[in-house]
């Protein structure tokens, strides 16, 4: 009866075919903008548009716009280092699980098989007269004295590296770098763990948004003046976009709440099945933090692979902030073949003390070079993930809520209010072309 009673009032209106269009342009409307704002946390990963020189606005280079997520991977990446990878280990314990002694083969075979040809390469750069009128057989020692040396030298130095990783690096920075060198990476990295969610956020706005026009239209029949069109469709907007995100991380710790069960979901068909009421409980949590289990596995695989690699862990070792303390670290090794007598004797005499001194930095320099070759191997460091997937996986899942979330909520927290902003003004737009187009139109 009431029901009947409010349609009539709808129907009797004379604008009602105007105001019956208010909930689907609502929803879709919803659903195009929040579509629109979360392709513009991601991308485009470069800026487009014009550079302007001290542009003031949301630190932007000009009028154009970068993806927020890109455009301050340095900062988000910063955050989910503090926040989440910190409390899941140290670097000497990943170091440590990578098997060092494994590495150390793997390292000394690779540079064995081309150690003539690396001798004969830092020989001719430094002393080539000296070298091309050696006698072959004294080359040869010194071959045979390097080829024996090698496997104990490469082994006590990856230990040493090893046992100062932590010294030589900074794993906070070292994502960092890798970050805003690849701000892909980044953004696959936040689609790859959070993909579900922004689904969740894309297609939900659409329900959210159609309720609001529903609301929206009986404010219309209370209040028929056409401003509350555009007004309201701000309303929505900014609330819209609050609340999708919203629900995907609130409330971060679960909470039971008790309900009458009717139905039972099934496999087959019918998939909605009739039960016996009895009580039961629903788990009332984030969305994402529901899934802590399975962004588990999606997130370890990322830091194995991407992040927390064996390429990554060296390349900060030997050119990072630290290169000069893990240069004198290798010194203290690579020297001990210099001064075996063959060796050492050899050189000394054909080079005098300068040109030895020179030979020695100049040993330094292609045996980082020689070193980094079979660490960017993707085998070795396939192996080498594989050996501390689980170590992530397991202890991820063991986060607190308030820590798991940290793993997506800094893509949306950096720039959330910029979001909510742009869902408003989109709304309000959207909402004054509906005023114009059909509203108008109507009263004529």
């Amino acid at each position: 009866m009431v029901a009947t009673s409010i349609w009539q009032t709808l129907a009797e209106h004379p604008e009602f075919i105007a105001m019956l269009t208010i909930p689907p342009v609502t929803a879709f409307v919803t659903w195009v903008h929040v579509w629109m704002a979360l392709k513009m946390l991601f991308y485009p990963i470069k800026f487009r548009g014009i550079r302007i020189p001290n542009f003031p606005f949301f630190g932007l280079p000009g009028i154009g716009w970068q993806g927020i997520v890109p455009r301050k991977a340095g900062k988000i990446s910063g955050v989910i280092v503090d926040q989440t990878l910190s409390k899941l280990g140290s670097l000497d314990e990943f170091f440590q699980a990578m098997e060092p002694e494994q590495m150390a083969a793997f390292i000394t075979e690779a540079i064995d098989k081309n150690l003539e040809s690396l001798i004969d390469e830092i020989m001719l750069e430094r002393s080539e007269t000296l070298w091309r009128n050696l006698p072959y057989a004294l080359k040869r020692r010194l071959y045979t004295q390097a080829h024996q040396e090698l496997p104990a030298i490469m082994q006590s130095l990856v230990t040493d590296l090893t046992y100062h990783v932590e010294d030589l690096v900074d794993m906070r920075q070292m994502i960092v770098n890798k970050m805003e060198s690849d701000r892909r990476l980044m953004v696959n990295m936040f689609l790859k763990v959070g993909q579900k969610e922004i689904d969740f956020i894309w297609h939900i706005s659409a329900l959210v948004g159609l309720i609001f026009g529903i609301i929206q239209m009986f404010i219309f029949l209370v209040v028929p003046q056409h401003w509350t069109v555009p007004f309201f469709a701000a309303v929505w907007g900014l609330l819209t976009n609050w609340i999708a995100i919203w629900m995907v991380f609130n409330p971060v710790q679960p909470r039971f709440i008790t309900y009458v069960k009717l139905f039972a979901r099934g496999k087959t068909f019918p998939f909605i099945k009739l039960q016996l009421p009895h009580m039961a409980k629903f788990r009332w949590q984030g969305g994402f933090m529901k899934r802590q289990e399975e962004v588990s596995e999606v997130f370890a695989e990322i830091v194995v692979t991407d992040l927390v690699t064996l390429e990554n862990i060296m390349n900060e070792m030997m050119y990072g902030e630290q290169a000069a303390q893990t240069r004198e670290l290798m010194k203290s090794h690579l020297y001990q073949m210099l001064e075996s007598p063959v060796v050492s004797a050899t050189l000394r005499i054909g080079l005098g003390r300068r040109e030895f001194g020179q030979l020695k930095n100049t040993i330094i320099d292609k045996s980082i070079t020689a070193t980094m070759v079979p660490m960017r191997d993707p085998k070795l460091n396939e192996s080498r993930a594989s050996k501390i997937f689980g170590l992530f996986r397991d202890r991820i899942r063991a986060l607190s809520p308030d820590e798991f979330q940290n793993l997506l909520r800094p893509a949306f927290h950096e720039d959330e209010m910029t979001l909510i902003v742009l869902g408003g003004l989109t709304g309000f737009l959207a909402g004054w072309l509906h005023l114009v187009l059909v509203f108008f139109p109507a009263m004529q």
